[in-house]
């Protein structure tokens, strides 16, 4: 008896994100020295500034004594296995549900290795408007954003069975 393919071959875009996040995070640590200064990319809109956080966004629990690596350690191994899990049991033409799991797992796993490695993860991209700032942050968090967006909108709009056709 030959299984269903499933969606774990989406993982190969997790890779993309998690090998792309590393080399933006290498590249910004050194090309974006000193710390906290901003170098214009489209002046009134966005600057890389490089940053580090040890907590997780918007700096949650930044100001925590240590103990808050190691439970963003914990949460993203358990969240990646609990999507790469999802994914097992998703059916492989279902992109809809592997696109966003993907990104999320390569996002989170983007930011564990930063934590793993350095106890903190590397920010460097900064957008703003005028008197707002959106705090700065990496590809990683994109992808974990832009995935967590995408599953919800599927979510929200995925074709439903139609009652009325029998």
């Amino acid at each position: 008896m030959n299984p269903k393919p499933n969606a774990l071959p989406w993982l190969w875009l997790s890779a993309a994100v998690i090998a792309l996040d590393q080399l933006s995070k290498w590249w910004a640590v050194q090309a974006l020295q000193p710390m906290g200064v901003s170098h214009p990319v489209i002046p009134g809109f966005l600057n890389w500034t490089l940053a580090f956080n040890s907590g997780a966004a918007f700096s949650f629990l930044a100001d925590g004594a240590g103990w808050q690596r190691w439970f963003f350690v914990l949460l993203a191994l358990v969240i990646s296995t609990v999507l790469v899990g999802w994914l097992a049991r998703t059916p492989r033409r279902d992109w809809r549900t592997g696109l966003p799991l993907a990104l999320i797992v390569g996002g989170a796993i983007g930011n564990l290795i930063d934590r793993l490695h350095a106890a903190q993860v590397t920010d460097f991209i900064h957008v703003y408007f005028r008197q707002w700032n959106y705090p700065v942050f990496n590809l990683a968090d994109c992808g974990i954003t832009v995935g967590a967006v995408l599953l919800i909108v599927f979510g929200l709009f995925a074709g439903k069975p139609n009652d009325s056709v029998r």
